[in-house]
């Protein structure tokens, strides 16, 4: 796929020069990178991906900001400078454990400390092997999404002999690659350590075994095979491959990669990667380092214990570009990634969305949705939030988009499903992300005596609103009944009228009365779209304890 060209105006090259945003930033140290001298025929973007386990959002995150900061750099260069992104997959490593979340682990159990590319596929669906198989997984949402890049497989790049001539240069190097990687090591693993790790030709292991010659003349290594047999096998040819750390070094200098990112676990490692890449006469990228994503324990993500969000959970609730804009935002904070972010990063991502043309170049620069549509954000008009959707699905009980669209077009006339695609694809997610998640968890707690009375003072008020009220016409309505309620007034506040204000608890009380949940959206916008003939309905439901009986 050959990425179309980009139009740069002086205006956008200016804000460019300039921004803050840090896919700009890091941009900016592969221009300074090649000062003084002309760039290569091709600048080299790189992500490295572990086939152990299906890949995870984590995985995805790296392509989507190294592709941002490729768009930076075309940009910063005026796309006059060729770029690639290559997705390198690591699927000759060795299976060292069982992942948790396999159908059969007992299919498994005797190809432990086989490469994956070996490994037979649990999963079915014809794939050669377990690594052929998750690298599948992987391309599959890259090539939906619409990534510019070129797949890599390790297996792939060790059995063609494309890094036989890195290989043979480990060889006649090992003596330095040995003294950079020692230090790091503990007494017990510097006695059998070796950069070098032959796969048997016995049982297809990869050995992590000391080695007993290296003859780099010959391009050779002779060690004790796991029987105990002397055994000398060429470097090359897929015959061996190096330990990781060793492996980022040699593929660095192999390649000529100018730039890759990796997570904070890397980050201590990352001189040594640079250290080997240069004893074996390349230069080390420029790096960017982010932080971890967590559970909803707290836990680091991981593929092969399943936990957190997979790609394909997230786009069963939401969609892509909310993703995309959860990996923009704040790169070096460590984050939670599970289900209950999701509606935040929908409602965010709309709203930088309709923020961006009313903008000037140095804010749209700064703009995540800029750097998630390669500086060309579609124009979408959403009259309703996602987070109003979900809780016009929790009043309404409403299990198809038809029921949600005869709210929609009243609220909003002329709006259909034909008129706003968009909002309707949001229908859709906003029933599967109620059905899954919020109906499960849904508690209505009955009203105490002063609720009671509070609620009935609502109703009475919408009562004498007209049907057409508008969301802020509603919400100054209930903030003249909380007011008359000392339980819901907040002296730290003021009203526009000079009296006390509201506090949250007033419509707090609101959201786990009638919807059995914490928290909402603003509640005059929720009423404005579901009706106020419909909450008054639902006020008497609640009054007359249906809801939490």
């Amino acid at each position: 796929m050959t990425l179309p060209a980009i139009d740069i105006s002086p205006e956008v090259l200016a804000a460019a020069a300039e921004s803050k945003a840090w896919p700009f930033e890091e941009a900016r140290k592969i221009v300074e990178r090649y000062k003084g001298r002309d760039f290569p025929a091709t600048v080299l973007f790189e992500t490295g991906y572990g086939p152990s386990g299906l890949p995870h959002i984590g995985t995805f995150g790296e392509v989507a900001r190294t592709t941002m900061v490729r768009h930076a750099f075309r940009v910063l260069t005026e796309d006059k400078v060729p770029t690639k992104l290559l997705c390198f997959s690591d699927d000759m490593d060795g299976m060292r454990k069982i992942p948790d979340n396999v159908p059969d682990r007992a299919l498994l159990e005797p190809y432990l400390h086989m490469p994956l590319t070996v490994v037979p596929n649990p999963f079915g669906g014809g794939y050669e092997s377990f690594g052929h198989h998750n690298n599948a997984m992987l391309r599959r949402f890259l090539d939906t999404f619409g990534f510019d890049y070129e797949f890599a497989s390790a297996t792939d790049y060790y059995k063609s002999g494309r890094f036989d001539k890195i290989l043979k240069r480990v060889a006649e190097r090992y003596d330095a690659i040995m003294a950079i990687m020692l230090p790091t090591l503990g007494e017990e693993r510097r006695a059998t350590y070796s950069p070098f790790l032959p796969i048997s030709p016995k049982t297809g292991r990869v050995l992590y075994v000391p080695m007993k010659k290296v003859d780099a003349e010959a391009g050779t290594i002779t060690f004790d095979d796991e029987d105990g047999t002397e055994t000398t096998l060429p470097v090359t040819g897929g015959r061996v491959k190096l330990q990781w750390k060793p492996d980022f070094g040699a593929r660095w200098a192999a390649l000529g990669v100018d730039f890759e990112m990796f997570g904070k676990d890397h980050g201590p490692n990352m001189g040594v990667y640079d250290r080997i890449c240069e004893a074996l006469g390349g230069r080390a990228p420029e790096h960017f380092v982010y932080e971890l994503f967590l559970d909803e324990n707290g836990q680091k993500i991981s593929k092969s214990k399943g936990n957190g969000l997979t790609i394909d959970e997230w786009l069963t609730y939401a969609p892509t570009e909310s993703l995309a804009l959860y990996m923009f935002q704040r790169p070096r904070q460590a984050k939670k990634l599970y289900f209950d972010v999701i509606p935040k990063a929908v409602d965010e991502y709309y709203s930088f969305l309709a923020a961006y043309p009313r903008q000037d170049w140095k804010e749209r620069l700064g703009n995540p949705v800029w750097h998630i549509h390669n500086g060309e954000p579609p124009r979408v008009e959403l009259p309703v939030s996602f987070a109003l959707l979900l809780n016009l699905v929790s009043a309404s009980n409403a299990h198809d988009k038809g029921v949600l669209w005869g709210f929609i077009s009243r609220h909003a006339p002329g709006v259909s499903p034909e008129s706003h695609p968009e909002l309707d694809r949001l229908v859709g997610y906003a029933i599967r992300y109620f059905d899954d998640f919020v109906k499960p968890s849904k508690v209505f707690r009955a009203p105490d005596a002063v609720e009671i009375e509070a609620l009935g003072a609502l109703s009475a008020k919408l009562a004498t609103l007209p049907a057409g009220a508008d969301g802020e016409t509603i919400q100054n309505a209930a903030l003249d009944v909380a007011r008359g309620i000392e339980r819901y007034q907040d002296h730290t506040k003021k009203s526009p009228e000079g009296g006390p204000g509201v506090s949250v608890a007033f419509f707090q009380m609101i959201y786990q009365v009638l919807i059995g949940q914490e928290r909402g959206p603003r509640f005059g916008s929720f009423v404005a779209l579901y009706g106020i003939a419909e909450t008054r309905a639902l006020i008497a439901r609640a009054l007359a304890g249906e809801l939490a009986g």
